[in-house]
């Protein structure tokens, strides 16, 4: 999640240029910085922005030019992603290319909130809360295994409640796509079929931070 200073984007290849462009005309000329982890934006206006991939240089031939159009080629090109979403609520695994989920499964599975009364009602509570955490991430994790068996996934991109989601991967059920490496980690809400759609999009698109000129 971006911190209180920065506001986070998710742009498409095809759309990047344009938005660099429209950067450039609203905060003045840029000054270019190649990072490992993506590309620096300084603005004359001292307004700046990361544009992040969505997955690393992985060595696919890609089109050359500017660091901004090589960022565009690379999200651009298409790859196979297993996403899994889960928070205490709800969960969405699906296999995501080009923006768009070819496969998922979407449901809801109640955790209880932490809230209880103390003593020996609080011990019982916290067992009956943990059974159900542990429920909700074993089925998350089959479900996860039957929906990505048909696909060759490449990435693996766990979104949701960061501990739900690092225990799904954990499952032995899971162990192959465990081993893969992982994208950024995505803030989801509420993982339902509507934010899927958009996780879909998003886990596709260039990550940019922006952050605005002094004041």
């Amino acid at each position: 999640m971006a911190s209180p200073d920065l506001r986070l984007a998710f742009v498409s290849g095809a759309r990047l240029p344009g938005w660099v462009e429209r950067f450039a005309a609203s905060h003045g000329e840029l000054v270019q910085e190649e990072l490992d982890g993506g590309l620096r934006l300084r603005a004359a206006d001292g307004a700046a922005a990361l544009l992040q991939p969505p997955w690393p240089v992985d060595g696919r031939p890609g089109r050359g030019g500017d660091a901004v159009s090589r960022l565009a080629a690379l999200a651009s090109q298409p790859r196979c992603l297993g996403a899994v979403l889960v928070r205490r609520g709800g969960y969405s695994v699906a296999v995501v290319s080009g923006g768009a989920v070819l496969a998922s499964k979407t449901g809801t599975r109640h955790v209880q909130s932490r809230t209880a009364a103390g003593g020996w009602s609080q011990q019982r509570f916290a067992r009956r809360r943990a059974n159900q955490a542990d429920a909700l991430v074993e089925a998350v994790a089959e479900h996860a295994a039957r929906i990505l068996a048909d696909h060759r996934i490449e990435y693996v991109a766990p979104g949701g409640d960061r501990t739900l989601a690092e225990l799904v991967l954990a499952e032995p059920v899971l162990k192959q796509y465990a081993a893969l490496a992982r994208l950024a980690f995505l803030d989801v809400p509420d993982p339902r079929a509507a934010a899927l759609k958009k996780a879909a999009g998003d886990l596709c698109s260039v990550r940019i931070l922006v952050s605005d000129p002094p004041t």
